[in-house]
């Protein structure tokens, strides 16, 4: 069933009508609905609207509300990814995937070894603000994640002040695992929790003095190297199973 974010102003006596251009496209040109489809449909509050199509016309979509709630399409707790980006397509794929797995937002990190200069990151927000949105309208998410602007180490570190906490995937320095230090600092509902990923070519020794220096906790993710792409994937992954198994009771 396809899903579709709305504004809750649009929504009248148990109808919704879709009007908004980028929508209407979507919907009435390329998918062809017709009246008597269904659709499910989410505005900024969180709410999920079961819907039927009613009248399709050359301007709008009218639909009728068979059943609204609260949507469950979210993490307990704050997942944040802050992460220096690749070059080429798997850049896209750990936004993507990243919007999958729950973030609430992704900081792309200007970090000393990053493949991109930070001119051309910023040139890409839009572009990765968008993956973010087509994204969360396939997995059904509640809401939509955050692409920030271009972040440094340091910028990243001041979150710690604000209760955020902050952990780094360092393989070649580390040998605690995310296991054992979820075990000593479990993840509470509600935490807010950002993971540092580096660039292919790994964190600088003067990156690495920063994490020490702001006691950062340095985990590794197992004893194989993995790409950038899919060490976002598996620490993301593994932070939700920490949380589902061992935090959330």
């Amino acid at each position: 069933m396809p899903h579709f974010f709305i504004n809750s102003k649009e929504v009248s006596n148990n109808k919704i009508v879709i009007s908004d251009k980028e929508n209407y496209n979507h919907l009435a040109k390329s998918l062809r609905i017709k009246k008597g489809e269904k659709l499910l449909l989410i505005d900024e509050k969180q709410i999920q609207y079961e819907t039927v199509v009613e009248c399709v016309t050359n301007k709008e979509i009218t639909v009728y509300v068979e059943n609204s709630y609260k949507s469950s399409r979210s993490l307990d707790f704050r997942l944040y990814l802050g992460q220096s980006p690749l070059r080429s397509n798997a850049q896209s794929i750990i936004i993507e995937k990243a919007t999958e797995l729950g973030a609430d937002g992704v900081y792309p990190l200007f970090t000393d070894n990053c493949a991109l200069n930070k001119s051309v990151i910023e040139k890409k927000i839009d572009k990765w603000q968008r993956i973010m949105y087509e994204a969360s309208k396939q997995c059904e998410r509640a809401c939509i994640p955050q692409c920030f602007q271009p972040s440094s180490l340091e910028d990243i570190i001041k979150l710690k002040c604000s209760g955020v906490k902050v952990i780094a995937f360092c393989e070649r320095l580390s040998s605690k695992t995310l296991h054992e230090y979820c075990m000593e600092n479990p993840i509470q509902k509600n935490d807010k929790i950002l993971v540092i990923i580096g660039p292919e070519g790994g964190f600088s020794d003067r990156e690495f003095e920063m994490f020490k220096d702001n006691n950062i906790p340095m985990l590794t993710l197992g004893n194989l190297i993995l790409k950038a792409e899919t060490a976002v994937i598996v620490a993301l992954g593994n932070l939700i199973y920490e949380f589902e198994n061992y935090g959330k009771n």
